[in-house]
């Protein structure tokens, strides 16, 4: 499939256009330079928190099985950093390969669970302090975050081997 018709089935399935996920990584002051470090690894704690307590989908906690409730936080606020404006923090521990599509192809993931992401990320972004007020930067961030979640998992049915994590085999040390 093309990269366009990836993109439609993640706009179809998030409702989130390309174009629209995109809008958090331009606004102005980025949302790294709003919430910061620690609001960055906040957002994080607070979505793992949900994630690793999360009693109604023990099926949901068991694709993250192979990291550590920590190793998550590390890696997604790595992530975070890098994607809203900050440093190359997740390009720095994990190299140049950060496709996301690549970096979960070896997980079991398919629309329910990119939903129960979306649910999880979505009410972090909601009780989170620093973003209580900031209804453009919560408005756009839960855009990213539907979008690409629903992206990985239409680009997780046409990913080749050469394509996964690191080759065929999940990252060394269980970092996702």
């Amino acid at each position: 499939m093309s990269k366009q018709g990836l993109q439609h089935s993640a706009k179809v399935a998030s409702g989130v256009s390309y174009e629209e996920s995109l809008v958090v990584t331009q606004l102005k002051p980025s949302i790294y330079e709003r919430i910061e470090d620690d609001g960055l690894i906040q957002l994080s704690r607070l979505f793992y928190d949900r994630v690793f307590n999360d009693k109604e989908a023990s099926w949901f906690l068991n694709i993250f099985s192979s990291s550590t409730k920590q190793e998550a936080v590390e890696n997604q606020y790595r992530f975070f950093v890098q994607t809203f404006g900050g440093p190359d923090l997740y390009t720095q521990k994990k190299g140049k390969y950060t496709r996301l599509a690549g970096r979960h192809a070896n997980y079991n993931i398919g629309t329910k669970a990119a939903k129960r992401w979306v649910e999880h990320m979505e009410a972090a972004i909601d009780e989170h302090s620093l973003l209580k007020d900031d209804e453009e930067a919560k408005e756009h961030m839960k855009k990213y975050f539907a979008y690409t979640a629903h992206y990985i998992v239409a680009a997780m049915e046409f990913m080749r081997k050469d394509q996964l994590s690191g080759g065929t085999q999940i990252d060394a040390g269980r970092v996702w």
